[in-house]
C-alpha cells in the first residue's frame, strides 16, 4: 500500500454558514428615518454609558484602595497591582470615549444637512447680489460707450 504524503496545505472543507443578523434587530428597511435615527442614538448612548460607568467604578475602586492604615508589604503590593489593573481599564475606557467623541464629531460634520443647506443658500444669495451689481455696472459702462456725449 502506498502511503498518502502528509502536507501542511489546508484542505478546503464545508464551513458552517452563519447568520450575522440578530433576530431581535429590526431591519432598517422597515424603519422610517426617525425610528432609525432614534435607534442609532440609543446605541451611542449605551456605548457612552458603559464607558462612563467603567471610569466611575474605577475611580471609586482607586479611592477605596488608597486607604491609609497599617499594611504589610504583601497587602501594599496587592493593592498596587489592583490599582494598576484598574487604571489600565480606565485608560481603555477613556480611549474608547475619545474614539466615540471623534466618531460623533465626524457624524455631525458630515451629516449636518441643515447647516450645509444654510451655507449654500447664503452663498447663492451673495452670488445673486454680486451678479446684479455687476449687471448694473456693465449697463452703466455700455451706456457711457454707446450714448454719445452731448457736451462734445
Amino acid at each position: 500500500m502506498a502511503e498518502v504524503p502528509q502536507t501542511d496545505v489546508s484542505r478546503p472543507s464545508a464551513l458552517p454558514t452563519a447568520n450575522l443578523r440578530r433576530k431581535d434587530a429590526q431591519p432598517t428597511i422597515d424603519q422610517n428615518s426617525e425610528e432609525y435615527l432614534e435607534s442609532i442614538e440609543e446605541q451611542w448612548n449605551k456605548k457612552v454609558d458603559v464607558e462612563v460607568e467603567t471610569l466611575v467604578d474605577g475611580m471609586v475602586d482607586l479611592v477605596s484602595l488608597a486607604s491609609i492604615g497599617d499594611k504589610d508589604k504583601f497587602r501594599v503590593a496587592q493593592e498596587a497591582f489592583q490599582a494598576e489593573c484598574r487604571a489600565e481599564s480606565m485608560i481603555r475606557a477613556a480611549h474608547s470615549l475619545l474614539s466615540i467623541i471623534h466618531s460623533m464629531k465626524l457624524l455631525l460634520l458630515l451629516s449636518d444637512e441643515t447647516q450645509i443647506a444654510n451655507r449654500r443658500d447664503q452663498e447663492m444669495s451673495l452670488v445673486r447680489r454680486e451678479k446684479e451689481e455687476t449687471k448694473k455696472k456693465v449697463a452703466a459702462l455700455l451706456n457711457e460707450l454707446l450714448i454719445p456725449q452731448q457736451n462734445a
